[in-house]
C-alpha cells in the first residue's frame, strides 16, 4: 500500500489543471491536507477509516484557533472539505481508501452577515474625499469603494481587474471568479463616473485598473497593482474616516451589495448569479437580513380582523 503523502502532489496538480482552482485555494488545500498527514503520521491510504476520522475531528475540535480560542466550526469544515475532496480523488483512481461520502461536516450556526446600512453607506463612499491624499489616490480609492458596492466583487477579483476588461460605455464587464467561472458584473452610474475620472487621471501604461501611486517611483514599470491585502487595509481605513464603529472589510461591501438588492426587491436567484455563488444555499445567508420587508408585511397584515 502507498502512503497518503505520495499522492498529494498529483492531487494538487489535479486541482490546478483539471479543476482550475486558484493558487490561494491550492495553497490552502495543501496546508489542510498536510495537517492531516502530519497528525496521522502519514498513514497508508487503506488505513484511513472512520475511526481515524473520528479521532481527527476530536483533534480539530480541541485544537487552538486564533487568540487562544478553539478552532471555529467553519475552519474545521475547511479541513474536512479538503480531506473529503482528496479521498474522492483517490477513490476515482481506484486507490484503496475510505470513501469520501462517509465524512460529514460539523454543524454550524447561522452565519452573521455584516453590512452597511443606509446611513453608513454614503459616508463610507465619500470618505476618500475627507482625506489629504493626492488627488489621484482619492480618485482611485473612491472608484474602488464604488466598484465594490456596484458589483459585489470579491477582493481578489477586484485586485486582478485589468483596464482591457472594462467597457465604460456598456456599463458591464466579465469577471473571472471562483472555480475559473465567468460572470457579468454591472456598473452603476456612480461607479462608472468614478472609474472614468480615475482612469482619465492616469498617465501610465500599467495594465491593471488599480495600481500604487508612489511619488518615489519614477519608473512606470515599478508601479504594480494593489494587492488584496492593501485593498483590505484601505477599506478599513475609510470606515474609520467615516466614523463607522464596526470593522468593515471588502466582504462587508459585498454583503452590502447583496443586501441592497434583496431589500429593494431582487430575487434570490438573480443575486446568486451576480455574486457568482455556485449554490443557492450560499446565497441564502442573506435572506434573514431583509427584516424591513418582513416588518412591512407584519404591519400591513397582522391583526386586521381585530381592527374591523
Amino acid at each position: 500500500m502507498s502512503k497518503l503523502s505520495s499522492h498529494l502532489r498529483t492531487y494538487l496538480e489535479h486541482l490546478e489543471i483539471e479543476k482550475g482552482r486558484s493558487p490561494l485555494t491550492i495553497r490552502n488545500y495543501d496546508f489542510y491536507l498536510r495537517r492531516f498527514i502530519d497528525w496521522g503520521k502519514d498513514p497508508d491510504t487503506d488505513a484511513v477509516n472512520q475511526e481515524m476520522i473520528h479521532e481527527y475531528r476530536l483533534f480539530l475540535n480541541r485544537a487552538p484557533g486564533r487568540a487562544g480560542a478553539t478552532m471555529n466550526k467553519s475552519t474545521q469544515n475547511y479541513h474536512l472539505i479538503a480531506l473529503r475532496s482528496f479521498l474522492k480523488f483517490l477513490n476515482k483512481r481506484d486507490i484503496e481508501t475510505m470513501t469520501s461520502d462517509k465524512i460529514d461536516l460539523a454543524k454550524q450556526g447561522s452565519r452573521d452577515v455584516s453590512y452597511l446600512d443606509a446611513s453608513d453607506l454614503p459616508r463610507m463612499l465619500e470618505a476618500p474625499e475627507k482625506t489629504d491624499a493626492q488627488p489621484i489616490v482619492k480618485a482611485r480609492d473612491k472608484a474602488i469603494l464604488e466598484l465594490f458596492f456596484s458589483t459585489g466583487l470579491r477582493v481578489s477579483e477586484l485586485a486582478s481587474l485589468k483596464i482591457s476588461q472594462i467597457n465604460l460605455d456598456r456599463e458591464e464587464f466579465t469577471v473571472r471568479g471562483k472555480g475559473d467561472k465567468n460572470r457579468i458584473a454591472f456598473l452603476s452610474q456612480q461607479a462608472r463616473y468614478a472609474l472614468k475620472k480615475y482612469l482619465g487621471m492616469r498617465k501610465d501604461d500599467a495594465p491593471y485598473i488599480f495600481i500604487r501611486h508612489d511619488r518615489a517611483k519614477a519608473s512606470v514599470k515599478a508601479i504594480g497593482s494593489l494587492t488584496p491585502r492593501s485593498i483590505e487595509r484601505l477599506v478599513y481605513r475609510y470606515s474609520v474616516v467615516a466614523g463607522i464603529p464596526k470593522k468593515v472589510s471588502p466582504h462587508t461591501l459585498r454583503h452590502s451589495f447583496a443586501t441592497d438588492l434583496l431589500i429593494n426587491g431582487a430575487d434570490l436567484r438573480s443575486v446568486q448569479t451576480m455574486l457568482g455563488h455556485a449554490s443557492i444555499t450560499t446565497t441564502q445567508i442573506y435572506t434573514h437580513i431583509s427584516n424591513k420587508q418582513l416588518k412591512d408585511v407584519h404591519k400591513a397584515f397582522h391583526g386586521k380582523t381585530m381592527k374591523e
